[in-house]
């Protein structure tokens, strides 16, 4: 019995010597594993960090390639503008050179030394006549296709009744009296020079007539003529004065007196009013703008006035200039808007007129903003105490949160401006935003 247990502890022994062998060679084999494992891991960390690296360099270069891509994106658009505007100046500046070298190739008239001067002041009329200017033929022309292309048609189209009209009117394209406009403004410009030389009958016609265009036209269209309508505002604004040359005709060479004619200072003052809104619509000197919103201020003081703002409707003119100038072009606006505000039979026209959108907002940005003085907020409280009382205006007032804005400025104005704030109650009054209890009535109420 001894015997077989010591046999079977040999026995147990034998096998647990092979399984701590087979252990040992396991866990051998594990440790290399896990090594291995352990050094390829290294690696694959390793190969990541420079991925990562070589990721954030591709990351970085393709963020400053955006950047550079930007930046000559901006820039080639200021190229394309500046391309633009030399263009317009180079063929501004063609037409010019081709008009004086037909004039210097024509040649001049022979006087006769034998001839005297004193007869030939008698066969020769004293009066100036234009030169021939192969320019007005080109004018000439564009007016000649442009009343066709849009009175014709129009007279055509009213005579077969309205649907024939839309179908006729539908044919010309969206842009059609943008481009005739840009087509037709240089040759115009050229014209200014001759004026002078001609009947004052057509003065006034000229100058209409480019104020309508400068209507016709867009913003954007204007940004791509600048120097032309620089040009323009300049003539309007300083004037013309023909002076008689060598290239003259021989009349002009007999009399040799210069001859000006002065558009913003005329005496006339239908004259002197389109051109006013001619210099308001070029122009952007603000000396240049001060003078003319001055005059037109003192024009608006005549019912001849008045009744001119509302029939070349100037509201638009005189409200972008409230909504893009500075501060210190606002209060010559909002005397012009005062003026007309006045009670007069031309207050109704005027104050629809002003109710559009664009006032409102630029109105809701001056009342917003802490740099204005008082003066002008005094201005604009009366102009809005006026408008307030159509009650069409409401949506205006509450779609720029005038009221809210209004209710803030009560609550912080200083009592000794007992002026400003009537007004503001009386807005608020008319507005519904305060109790039915009457205001207190201001000078303008």
């Amino acid at each position: 019995m001894l015997f077989k247990h010591q046999v079977t502890l040999s026995k147990i022994k034998d096998v647990e010597e092979i399984v701590h062998a087979k252990f040992r060679f396991m866990k051998e084999q594990h440790d290399a594993e896990v090594k291995q494992l352990s050094d390829a891991l290294k690696e694959k960390i390793k190969e990541n960090k420079r991925l990562k690296s070589s990721f954030d360099t591709l990351k970085e270069m393709n963020d400053n390639l955006k950047k550079q891509l930007n930046e000559v994106s901006e820039q080639n658009k200021k190229l394309e503008t500046q391309a633009k505007k030399v263009q317009a100046r180079l063929e501004n500046l063609q037409k010019k050179h081709a008009y004086l070298t037909v004039q210097k190739s024509k040649p001049m008239a022979h006087v006769p030394l034998t001839q005297k001067l004193p007869k030939l002041e008698k066969t020769c009329s004293s009066k100036s006549k234009v030169p021939n200017n192969v320019q007005v033929y080109e004018l000439l022309a564009v007016l000649m296709d442009w009343i066709s292309e849009m009175q014709v048609k129009k007279s055509k189209s009213e005579e077969h009744g309205s649907q024939d009209k839309s179908l006729c009117l539908s044919k010309l394209p969206p842009n059609y009296a943008q481009e005739k406009s840009v087509k037709i403004l240089p040759v115009v410009v050229e014209q200014f020079q001759w004026m002078p030389l001609v009947s004052p009958k057509l003065h006034l016609a000229f100058m209409k007539f480019i104020y309508w265009t400068l209507m016709q036209m867009e913003n954007k269209t204007q940004s791509t003529m600048t120097s032309t309508l620089r040009r323009l505002g300049e003539e309007t604004f300083k004037g013309v004065t023909f002076q008689p040359t060598q290239n003259s005709s021989l009349e002009n060479m007999i009399e040799n007196k210069p001859k000006s004619l002065p558009f913003f200072k005329s005496n006339d003052l239908p004259l002197r009013f389109v051109s006013t809104l001619v210099i308001l619509k070029t122009v952007t000197q603000v000396d240049y703008l001060a003078q003319a919103l001055d005059s037109l201020c003192m024009d608006l003081k005549s019912d001849e006035g008045r009744s001119l703002f509302l029939e070349y409707q100037a509201a638009t003119v005189v409200l972008n200039l409230l909504s893009f100038s500075g501060r210190g072009l606002a209060s010559y606006v909002l005397d012009i808007l005062l003026q007309l505000s006045m009670e007069t039979r031309f207050v109704r026209p005027f104050l629809e007129s002003c109710s559009s959108e664009s006032f409102f907002k630029t109105s809701a940005i001056l009342l917003k903003d802490p740099k204005v003085d008082i003066q002008t907020l005094e201005k604009l409280s009366i102009v809005l105490q006026k408008l307030s009382k159509v009650r069409s205006n409401k949506k205006f007032f509450e779609l720029f949160n005038i009221p809210s804005v209004i209710q803030e400025m009560q609550r912080s104005a200083n009592p000794d401006r007992a002026f400003l704030i009537i007004n503001l109650n009386s807005i608020l009054f008319h507005l519904g935003f305060t109790k039915a209890n009457s205001p207190s009535r201001s000078p303008n109420h």
